[in-house]
């Protein structure tokens, strides 16, 4: 029990008054807010709190080059592997790598952007790495070996030893623009998915190898 004390702290805290209700989630702070955020928009939409007809769209940057995974206890990409971090971070990139000072990596800012109107992601994209010696970096920094790189992205990297200026892009989502024009919280009653019959993805080689980690995460067995 918290006890009337800690209540009136909390209540002060938060700037609650009587008849309000505090809603308090205790974790890690990727689990609580989400968690927080998902039950803000439902209370907002089952007490109609959310304005019909007002499009609120703002551009989000200063992304994370990584996040920290808890249950693997290493960092992964944010976006994707070949992401570039900002050049205003680069060096400590690289003192993260080459010292070994993991928690370093948690700081480094990414060159992503997403377009967001009420809550939704309508486009989004990022540059990407064109240096030799940032791209063996962040593999390093990802713990993947330049055979595990090659293995997982060949396709790709094939492509960039014919040497790339700097580059990215920007994808627009028509479906998403249309899910936060028309308040539709499924993506599946726009979006026509880009596979064959058979679920394959001709552009991305896919589906192929994956890791037995991979698996068991699923609750695969491949016999």
């Amino acid at each position: 029990m918290l006890g009337e004390e800690k209540i009136a702290q909390l209540a002060s805290k938060a700037g609650a008054e009587k008849a309000d209700a505090v809603l308090i989630v205790a974790g890690r702070r990727s689990v609580v807010a989400a968690s927080l955020g998902a039950l803000r928009l439902e209370i907002a939409k089952r007490e109609k709190l959310i304005p019909a007809s007002v499009f609120k769209p703002l551009l989000v940057i200063d992304f994370p080059l990584f996040e920290y995974n808890d249950a693997e206890h290493h960092y992964d990409a944010a976006h994707h592997p070949f992401t570039s971090p900002m050049d205003e971070d680069l060096e400590q990139f690289k003192q993260a790598v080459e010292t070994g000072e993991r928690k370093l990596l948690g700081g480094i800012r990414a060159k992503a952007y997403d377009a967001v109107i009420n809550g939704v992601e309508v486009a989004g994209g990022s540059m990407r790495i064109h240096q030799k010696d940032v791209q063996a970096l962040n593999f390093k920094a990802l713990g993947m070996t330049p055979e595990k790189a090659r293995e997982r992205f060949g396709f790709f990297l094939e492509a960039l030893q014919y040497g790339t200026p700097p580059h990215g892009g920007f994808a627009a989502g028509i479906e998403r623009t249309l899910m936060a024009l028309l308040g539709n919280d499924n993506i599946r009653d726009l979006i026509a998915f880009p596979k064959t019959a058979s679920a394959q993805d001709l552009m991305m080689d896919s589906p192929g190898e994956v890791d037995k980690s991979q698996l068991d995460e699923l609750g695969i067995k491949v016999s």
